[in-house]
């Protein structure tokens, strides 16, 4: 199938996920799709396809040529859900020249580029990365004189609410290294990324009729309020870039009686990101001492962190993809993440896996597309990894 159809139809599921179900897939149209690419997969030619009741899926392209046994095993993965900050419900993708939309950069002029409506994200952010893997390995299927060593690809769900490698079975995907397809722009490749944590602050208040409400009511949204104005102004995502970590609210829900402040906190610098926890820890105490105990309480839960610690005593892994970018022609982009990826957790894990470009641009919105030529120079990079280390060996 080509590339670009392919991707279509990967963005027909609906895949948005929900940190509130407790549940994995934390949604029923991941597994809907899950069950579509374990198909699709048999279906291509892999192997020892497997699905779990978590909604995870690996698969194999298994080694040929004389020597391929002999090949480290690789693995390539991304993910099946699209962010909750857009809806991702009856997308309506179309493919325009770049020059037809304002908000494309003027960098892909001339491109064909897959946008949506604007009322909904595209899903290119992980939905390009599975094209991209799967295309790859028909191509390798497809063409048996290309000698490759075994390879594995793995799919996980729940990776935007910071899950998706809750129940990653390491030792099962039996790898020595993988690259997440889950970056961005053509040419992205990175090892760096945020040290995360979310943290949901609850305030108790105490509702009384607003005209007998003197020395008695406490309205929990403005003790909430209180502690948001008191975090640093210009330490959010929109005054920030590079390195510098942030305090992001996103989610605030509440009545009189109580309400919930729901942060992401970053940070590069692990000494920082620490800061950054005690912090919050701190301006709830302050509260309580102003309100008395028991008014706000904060739950601090971290999500993953810097995976530079874990790459950096296998940066041939790197140098390996910068070198396959080099070989078709795109020049590699080495960045820090501002965010994260499956890849940095399971990196602590014991499975290195920095990240290669997926091809698109304003992820987690309705203004979210993707350069047609980044999507199939993704898959190129891909095979040119897989050739690389065969002629390596």
């Amino acid at each position: 199938m080509d590339i670009v159809d392919r991707f279509l139809k990967y963005v027909s599921f609906c895949t948005t996920s929900d940190e509130n179900t407790g549940m994995t897939p934390s949604t029923p149209g991941q597994m809907e799709f899950a069950r579509y690419l374990a198909e699709e997969l048999k279906s291509i030619g892999m192997t020892d396809v497997s699905l779990d009741e978590n909604g995870y899926i690996m698969a194999t392209l298994e080694a040929n040529g004389q020597n391929a046994k002999e090949l480290p095993v690789i693995g390539f993965i991304a993910h099946m859900d699209t962010s909750p900050d857009a809806s991702g419900r009856n997308i309506k993708p179309s493919i325009v020249k770049a020059e037809e939309r304002d908000f494309i950069d003027p960098r892909y002029a001339g491109q064909d580029v897959i946008v949506t409506d604007n009322k909904t994200l595209l899903g290119a952010d992980d939905k390009a990365g599975i094209a991209e893997i799967v295309t790859a390995m028909e191509y390798l299927i497809q063409h048996p004189e290309i000698e490759h060593g075994k390879i594995r690809v793995g799919f996980t769900p729940d990776e935007e609410i910071g899950c998706g490698a809750d129940h990653f079975d390491v030792a099962k995907f039996g790898c020595q290294w993988a690259y997440t397809m889950d970056g961005g722009a053509i040419g992205e490749l990175e090892y760096e990324n945020f040290n995360a944590a979310s943290a949901k602050i609850k305030v108790h208040g105490l509702n009384v009729h607003p005209g007998t409400a003197y020395h008695k009511m406490r309205n929990s949204m403005r003790i909430a309020y209180q502690i948001a104005v008191m975090l640093p102004r210009f330490q959010t995502p929109e005054h920030t870039q590079g390195y510098e970590g942030f305090y992001h609210l996103i989610g605030m829900n509440g009545t009189v009686e109580e309400t919930t402040l729901s942060y992401i906190i970053r940070d590069h610098d692990r000494t920082l990101f620490e800061y950054r926890k005690r912090e919050l820890e701190h301006l709830v105490r302050k509260i309580n001492t102003e309100y008395g105990e028991g008014t706000a309480e904060i739950e601090i839960r971290d999500q993953y962190y810097n995976m530079r610690e874990k790459i950096e005593p296998v940066m041939h892994i790197i140098e390996l993809a910068e070198e396959a970018m080099k070989s078709v022609g795109i020049t590699p982009v080495v960045k820090p993440i501002r965010g994260g990826t499956d890849g940095a957790r399971l990196s602590f894990e014991g499975l290195p896996c920095p990240n290669i470009f997926a091809g698109g641009e304003n992820f987690h919105s309705r203004y979210e597309y993707l350069p047609v030529p980044s999507l199939k120079a993704a898959e190129e990079v891909v095979l040119e990894i897989v050739k690389m280390v065969a002629a390596q060996r």
